[in-house]
């Protein structure tokens, strides 16, 4: 598969191919969506709670006398009917994870970085070399690149000047190629690789399904 080439400049030096596995039909696509969702489960806190009518505050007298006072018979204060009350299957502390099993994950990970590339929203730049800490210096070599959208800088090892120089970014964020994710690759506008990052990528993306071919 061809991807747009940038030197350390930022200079275009055309397309190159990468050995990007593809994938025929809807196969891991489920898989894909499997994976997204469970890391949108993983993120969640699973806090919120409610009181049950043991636990909030009042007295366990009755109220008022059963009869005669003309009001529907009550036994607590703590009655969920009653304002103050305990709460009836209200939220509970819980944990929303979801496991997912590696043969799972890896096919989603060759899925999205398959539809990425295709859709034209992967590049890949020599290296990252900046001489020097400047915002402003990476600010213009990003621009010549990718001048709008989220951008994900994906690269083996980031530099410290690199690393520095691009946490102001708003609208990027950095990953190291080992750690990249199948919900990373869905949710930035634009993917710039690094060379070794892309060659990292694509070994891992490899092993995700003994059927894939090689472009």
């Amino acid at each position: 598969m061809k991807l747009r080439y940038y030197d350390s400049e930022g200079a275009t030096g055309g397309e190159k191919d990468y050995n990007i596995p593809e994938y025929e039909g809807d196969k891991g696509v489920q898989a894909l969506r499997q994976v997204v969702l469970a890391y949108q489960a993983n993120q969640r806190q699973g806090n919120a709670s409610t009181k049950l009518r043991s636990e909030v505050s009042g007295s366990g007298k009755k109220p008022f006398r059963q009869k005669g006072t003309g009001s529907a018979r009550a036994g607590s204060r703590r009655s969920p009917i009653w304002r103050g009350g305990g709460v009836v299957h209200g939220p509970r502390p819980r944990d929303f994870g979801q496991k997912i099993n590696r043969k799972v994950k890896s096919l989603a990970f060759g899925r999205a970085l398959f539809e990425r590339a295709s859709e034209g929203d992967v590049e890949v730049i020599q290296q990252f070399e900046l001489p020097e800490i400047k915002t402003s210096h990476f600010h213009s070599l990003l621009k010549k690149i990718m001048p709008e959208g989220d951008v994900l800088l994906v690269d083996d090892n980031f530099s410290d000047n690199t690393i520095l120089s691009a946490r102001n970014i708003n609208r990027i964020l950095m990953t190291d190629a080992a750690s990249l994710s199948p919900y990373d690759l869905c949710l930035f506008d634009k993917i710039l690789f690094t060379q070794s990052g892309i060659e990292t990528v694509i070994a891992r993306a490899a092993g995700s399904s003994p059927s894939t071919s090689s472009s």
